[in-house]
């Protein structure tokens, strides 16, 4: 229930995850199968039925998020993208010059295409039957998509965290819930830090696995131990080094999360984020453990405990009303763009 606008106490508003593994395992069987029996055409509609599912089952305030993206649409968007990426490949076997250049003109239209792709997005999601919106230029989406990429690339990725930081505060003040903008404040000097804290915690691991856990290993291989022995101790040591690498990897997403939320308004509203690293790392080798496990049958399950985790561990410190907000009229916007993302797999949410 909403307080009076001018009250100056802020309150705590929760985000809430309805979503089950066994409700939405049922959907996500029936989506592969008519998927698989459809070839893939009905992977549009499978995408809007699990859109509407996790949206509607998303609460903030006593309400939930709706989804209104159009299956028509989005196919017709995955058949321009199966279009592109198809004629590169062909190119590519026809000749490697001109594999290069449709793999330049695919390079080209990229950035466009995700700039399209986060305009349908928002559009098609509502909250208390106003619209979300996103607006920036094509200009800027080439000058976050493409060209701090490629110089990223000369500086052999030392300005990866300025670049992450400068697509999330293009992504979040372009983005608007109605006529109501989102702004967002984390400096490039958080994100060095995060990303520096990460691999010195990563660089520092592996280096003590490999004086300890490898000096084992020559020692074994020098000992004379049966090779049954110095197979069991080098397969030891490449785990001990993947289960590192597993467990600091959800550090850095915790981190990148909470930095990320912690600094983005809507209006005078803030949002938080509380991700820790424990449940984090827990939630991800459990849910690998269980996929590899069922041979796949555990991903639904997994993906709505990945997913209502981290938008629970998210809430928003409301000051005033969430009633106030004004709806920006606005026109359809192509699926093209969200075709080419699912296709390539894009994941803008970190």
């Amino acid at each position: 229930m909403d307080f009076d606008a001018n009250n100056t106490t802020p309150r705590q508003e929760a985000i809430t995850f309805s979503a089950t593994g066994s409700e939405y395992f049922r959907i996500w069987i029936v989506n592969l199968l008519l998927s698989i029996v459809t070839l893939g055409i009905y992977s549009a509609w499978a995408k809007v039925r699990r859109n509407r599912y996790f949206y509607s089952s998303t609460h903030l305030a006593g309400s939930s998020f709706e989804y209104h993206g159009n299956a028509v649409a989005i196919l017709k968007g995955r058949i321009a993208a199966v279009v592109l990426i198809g004629g590169y490949n062909i190119a590519l076997k026809v000749s490697p010059i001109v594999g290069l250049l449709m793999f330049v003109l695919l390079a080209a239209i990229l950035p466009w295409l995700i700039w399209k792709s986060l305009q349908f997005k928002l559009y098609n999601t509502s909250y208390r039957g106003i619209r979300f919106g996103f607006g920036g230029s094509a200009r800027e989406a080439y000058k976050y998509f493409l060209w701090l990429p490629i110089l990223n690339t000369f500086t052999l990725g030392l300005m990866t965290p300025f670049l992450h930081q400068r697509l999330k505060r293009f992504q979040h003040t372009q983005s608007r819930f109605g006529a109501t903008p989102f702004s967002f404040d984390a400096t490039v000097g958080s994100f060095y830090k995060t990303y520096l804290l990460f691999f010195a915690l990563l660089l520092g691991g592996l280096l003590v696995l490999i004086f300890v856990v490898f000096g084992s290993v020559f020692t074994s291989f020098a000992a004379n131990m049966n090779d049954k022995a110095k197979v069991g101790s080098l397969l030891f040591a490449i785990g001990a080094l993947y289960l590192w690498a597993f467990t600091v990897l959800p550090l850095f997403m915790t981190m990148i999360q909470n930095l990320i939320w912690n600094h983005t308004r809507l209006q005078q509203h803030q949002f938080q984020s509380q991700l820790t690293w424990g449940r984090t790392t827990f939630i991800m080798l459990t849910n690998l453990l269980g996929v590899v496990v069922t041979l796949g049958l555990f991903a639904p399950f997994a993906h709505v405990r990945w997913l209502k985790y981290r938008l629970e561990a998210t809430s928003m410190l409301v000051h005033g009303s969430l009633d106030e907000f004004v709806a920006a009229t606005g026109q359809q916007v192509s699926a093209t763009g969200e075709g080419m993302a699912d296709l390539l797999d894009f994941d803008l949410s970190m």
